[in-house]
């Protein structure tokens, strides 16, 4: 096997256990979105090791399926914020979350809650455990799970790089409690 092929399948084997968490309740799934689902974050200028005000841009687009709403088949979402004392050391820790995201169908969802980060071998892996404070499915729990590599953000946090921009898998479930 070719070294590339083997930290990618090493990288996979580290990401399975991260990713079969228990449901975010024992309720009903409303909308679960999946692959081919991602997530660009760009940093204007790029991350370093040394804190720097920085512009955050993320774009993220869901690729869904939804029981008790068949027409809702994807999602969109984009945030733009200006980050004071921002490095790469902060893409390894959690924080808040309040994100907006606008369905195909023209309904939108207000999430809420807190991030968790782990990063195990090549994965770099965030969660977000909340729910759904506004719009379609209010009330209901969220977990979603962002997968991206993790070695442009180590080599960043050893002051061997910069990181302009992360592009994640992202994973999505909203179940009703």
């Amino acid at each position: 096997m070719r070294p590339r092929h083997a930290l990618i399948a090493a990288a996979v084997c580290l990401a399975v256990p991260l990713l079969t968490a228990a449901p975010a309740s024992a309720g009903i799934v409303d909308v679960s979105c999946g692959p081919p689902s991602s997530q660009t974050n760009t940093y204007s200028p790029p991350l370093t090791a040394t804190p720097q005000t920085v512009v955050v841009n993320s774009s993220a687009r869901y690729t869904c399926v939804s029981a008790g709403v068949p027409a809702l088949t994807s999602g969109t979402r984009t945030v733009e914020v200006s980050s004071p004392g921002r490095s790469c050391l902060d893409l390894l820790t959690g924080f808040p979350v309040t994100l907006t995201i606008t369905w195909n169908t023209g309904q939108t969802s207000t999430l809420s809650g807190s991030s968790t980060v782990a990063t195990a071998g090549a994965t770099h892996v965030v969660t977000m455990t909340g729910t759904v404070t506004a719009g379609l499915f209010a009330g209901d729990a969220v977990v979603s799970t962002a997968i991206s590599p993790s070695a442009p953000i180590l080599l960043c946090t050893l002051g061997l790089g910069t990181v302009s921009s992360t592009t994640s898998t992202l994973l999505l479930e909203i179940t009703s409690t």
